[in-house]
């Protein structure tokens, strides 16, 4: 996978704005099948209701949900220019979270676990640290389906994202199942 990708959603590469980005991934366990989808927006397109059509969605094969969600993320990260200043995640997904706090001990044992075996995802953890040296990024855990009445505007655009995966996915298996 390349490292950054030469399109950016319209995001305005030069001014260093504080950007948000929305991931999410379904899969389907029995044929390791996957869609990731996210959402790249400026600050002032967070009260907007434009962005809906902005979601992009990629089919992922030979995959878990935690790897998935993984590769979600660096494919949304690969196509944002490294110019961009600060950049906001939100996932639902706790792997993703708690990948910084992992750094020290994956590094200092070589990504080898305590069963002297090779970490599950080795590759994908090592592209992750690559971008998040080179890329001011946050993390922020977003709680997903909760109900409507208890979401914020950040809930609200994150829904549209986990829609779009899991929409992509139906589509896809209703699709290979009449064939």
């Amino acid at each position: 996978m390349e490292l950054f990708g030469k399109r950016c959603n319209s995001i305005n590469t030069h001014t260093k704005s504080k950007i948000f980005l929305f991931t999410d991934a379904s899969v389907n366990p029995q044929t390791n099948i996957g869609f990731g989808a996210y959402l790249l927006l400026q600050e002032d397109e967070l009260s907007s209701d434009l962005y809906e059509k902005g979601v992009e969605t990629k089919k992922f094969e030979n995959t878990s949900s935690t790897k998935l969600e993984l590769e979600t993320l660096l494919w949304a990260l690969s196509e944002i220019t490294p110019e961009l200043h600060e950049i906001t995640i939100y996932t639902d997904c706790q792997n993703i979270i708690g990948l910084k706090d992992r750094r020290e001990r994956f590094e200092k044992n070589n990504y080898i676990s305590k069963n002297n075996k090779q970490i599950k995802n080795r590759e994908l953890y090592i592209e992750f640290y690559k971008f998040t040296d080179l890329l001011r990024c946050e993390f922020v855990k977003v709680k997903g389906h909760k109900k409507s009445s208890v979401k914020n505007s950040i809930d609200n655009v994150f829904t549209l994202v986990d829609k779009a995966s899991r929409v992509a996915l139906r589509n896809y298996s209703n699709k290979t199942a009449h064939i």
